[in-house]
């Protein structure tokens, strides 16, 4: 069962409460690819990527700029743990499984509720790019791809 690929399952994310662990660069590419997609992400990390910051400071993202509290994940419907500290991202995950909130794991994707899929996007029409976590080049390779991609080319 662990090598069963993940089913692809398009989520409305607008009214859900996400909660990134982390600020690093794993944290920005993951903010930065759900803003379009959700209108609530809190970042909690003592340490932010400049980035990071700008997002806030514009808006986009909530930041708490401390280390990780259980009482963090109160009322979040998504979690995402991408923090340095291996430890850390599996007691968030252990938490969040006991809560029944859906959980990432960026260090351990045995821990895992969904994968982060690379995505493509135009307008109204996403996709998602996965690899069930087995091979993040490949992954990113065809994103890059599909985003480079005419799209309204008449050879769909």
């Amino acid at each position: 069962m662990a090598d069963a690929p993940f089913f692809p399952l398009f989520v409305n994310l607008s009214c859900a409460r996400v909660l990134i662990v982390g600020a690093g660069h794993i944290a920005l590419r993951r903010a930065r690819a759900l803003i379009p997609f959700a209108r609530d992400i809190t970042v909690v990390a003592p340490g932010v990527l400049p980035a990071l910051e700008q997002m806030a400071r514009e808006g986009s993202i909530a930041l708490i700029r401390r280390c990780f509290q259980a009482d963090d994940l109160e009322q979040m419907h998504m979690v995402l743990a991408a923090t340095n500290n291996m430890r850390l991202n599996a007691e968030i995950g252990a938490l969040c499984h006991e809560k029944g909130v859906l959980f990432n794991n960026a260090s351990d994707q045995k821990q895992c509720d969904f994968f982060f899929p690379g995505i493509a996007r135009r307008e109204n029409i996403v996709i998602g790019v996965s690899a069930s976590g087995a091979n993040h080049t490949l992954t990113k390779q065809l994103t890059e791809r599909l985003n480079r991609w005419d799209w309204m080319e008449n050879d769909l």
